[in-house]
């Protein structure tokens, strides 16, 4: 096919996995291998020596509350543009039946829902020297809502992101040939060293250096592609404007779609609400901040950064579309989510596909170590501390969190190689319906807090367990019932209907079981 490089064998065998490879499954130059190995081993080295000299557990689950405000910004946005954002993002716009970048306007949604998370959450936050975002829920709600809302997280966090860890090997699969058990256990390795080694201070830089390397990335994959067609940029313009590609809203009023105007902005304001309100992932950078200040500055000039960024891989999408329109040569592609990687590995000139694959496993890297550290600190100061009888020294702690790290990491490692059971949803749409699902409920326990400063406990864990069991007949009555029967509703609307089934049904509880103030007798 034209423009299709060469695969070449690589003679040295410098690979992790030459004892699982022969050389000639190897589909990319020695010189790509090259970097794409220097880069994973640099990004472990680098971490670990940015981490070095900790000595507690502020050191190394908060960073000393010391890191700058652009590099808190950077890494909550590299730490949510995960592997699924570079490959899975693309194949939206990419799609044959329509696709466009009508995913742009949830961007819209997550703007104003940073926006109310700066105002109303980050004070909460501030508050005290806190460790996770659940802290919250003990002071207004119990430590049994806490611990509730605590467990969710690590539950859903390791999930949503084993599935993240699994969608990365399958570029690693492609590009050396390996069984993709060993492509999920080796990136899922690497991670886990540097991040229990150097903490979040070792995630926030690395994330800092990983947010370069994949814009780089997806901006060489656009121009590659636009190089490679006959007609250039305006080929793919042209192509894009033809087939609708480029359509951002859609005005209709369909519950069941998931990419509308209305949707984006309700749905897209709610989970960003709850994604960065009250996800411990996204909590645990801003408590890494200078000030309370400092943090709100960060967190919404990240909503800016990630529009922009949701654009480039759309627009890379669409290069795409454009390109085997041009070019089929039978290319066929099982789900969309492997469009972008087979270009890559097939496409990419010798030297940019070594850079763009390392873009890849930065996007999956910084995502996945702030998963794990965040995931230790909440096992941490959510359930441990609470459990021993006296307060553990710093030493001992520091201990227990590498440990957890490891432990969660491990977990994530399972779920990725269970990930293969999603063969027919891009993995975008699962990893954001698992978020949508369990961070709509949590947030629903936020606004009680807010909203009702008095409220039991009683009430905050009926109305959680009541909020999710609607949400969850939401999400998944079309898997048990028959047509007939079914309730299509497209994921954005899961956040939207759990937080306030949540706070509807506590509000009512609480204000039905709240002892009467007797009138005084005349």
């Amino acid at each position: 096919m034209l423009g299709q490089k060469a695969k070449q064998p690589v003679g040295i065998a410098f690979t992790i996995g030459y004892a699982m490879a022969s050389p000639m499954d190897l589909a990319i130059s020695t010189t790509d291998t090259a970097i794409l190995v220097a880069y994973i081993a640099g990004v472990v080295v680098f971490g670990i020596w940015i981490g070095r000299g900790q000595h507690d557990t502020t050191d190394y689950l908060l960073g000393g509350r010391d890191l700058p405000w652009w590099a808190v910004l950077i890494s909550i946005v590299a730490t949510e543009t995960s592997t699924v954002t570079f490959l899975s993002v693309p194949g939206l716009a990419f799609a044959a039946k329509g696709g466009n970048m009508t995913f742009l306007q949830l961007a819209l949604g997550y703007i104003l829902g940073r926006l109310a998370v700066v105002f109303f959450f980050l004070p909460l936050f501030f508050e005290g020297k806190l460790f996770t975002a659940y802290e919250v829920l003990h002071r207004r709600l119990g430590q049994g809502t806490q611990k509730t809302a605590s467990l969710m997280f690590l539950i859903t966090r390791t999930a949503a992101d084993g599935l993240r860890l699994y969608l990365t090997a399958l570029v690693l699969e492609q590009v050396l040939g390996w069984n993709i058990t060993w492509c999920v256990a080796v990136m899922g390795t690497a991670t886990i060293v540097y991040t229990v080694l150097g903490g979040l201070k070792s995630v926030v830089w690395n994330d800092v250096i990983q947010f370069i390397i994949y814009v780089l990335g997806g901006g060489l994959a656009l121009a590659v592609i636009a190089d490679k067609l006959p007609g250039g940029w305006d080929q793919m313009i042209a192509y894009g404007n033809q087939h609708g590609k480029f359509q951002i809203f859609d005005f209709r009023w369909d519950a069941h779609l998931n990419y509308t105007f209305w949707a984006g902005l309700i749905g897209g304001f709610f989970v960003s609400l709850a994604t960065h309100g009250t996800d411990q992932l996204m909590v645990q950078r801003y408590l890494s901040a200078k000030s309370q200040r400092q943090a709100g500055w960060a967190l919404f000039s990240s909503g800016l950064a990630v529009f922009a960024q949701f654009a480039l891989f759309l627009l890379v999408g669409v290069g795409l579309a454009a390109f085997y329109a041009a070019f089929p040569g039978g290319e066929s592609f099982r789900k969309t989510d492997q469009v972008f990687a087979a270009f890559i590995v097939d496409y990419m000139p010798v030297g940019i596909t070594g850079i763009t694959l390392a873009a890849v496993f930065s996007a999956a890297m910084s995502t996945l170590s702030g998963s794990l550290n965040s995931s230790a600190t909440a096992a941490v100061n959510d359930f441990y501390v609470p459990a021993c009888r006296e307060k553990p020294s710093e030493s001992h702690l520091l201990r227990i969190s590498r440990v957890l790290t490891v432990l969660f990491g491990m977990l994530q490692i399972c779920v990725g190689i269970l990930g293969q059971m999603t063969q027919n949803t891009p993995v975008v749409d699962s990893v954001l319906t698992i978020a949508s699902i369990t961070t709509g409920v949590i947030l629903g326990l936020f606004f009680l807090a807010v909203l009702v400063k008095d409220a039991s406990q009683h009430a905050a864990l009926t109305g959680l367990l009541a909020g999710l069991s609607i949400v969850c007949c939401v999400a998944f009555n079309p898997y048990f019932l028959p047509g007939a029967y079914q309730c299509v509703v497209g994921w954005p609307w899961y956040a939207v209907i759990g937080s306030l089934s949540v706070l509807t049904i506590a509000w009512i509880i609480h204000f039905a079981t709240k002892p009467r103030k007797e009138s005084p007798h005349i």
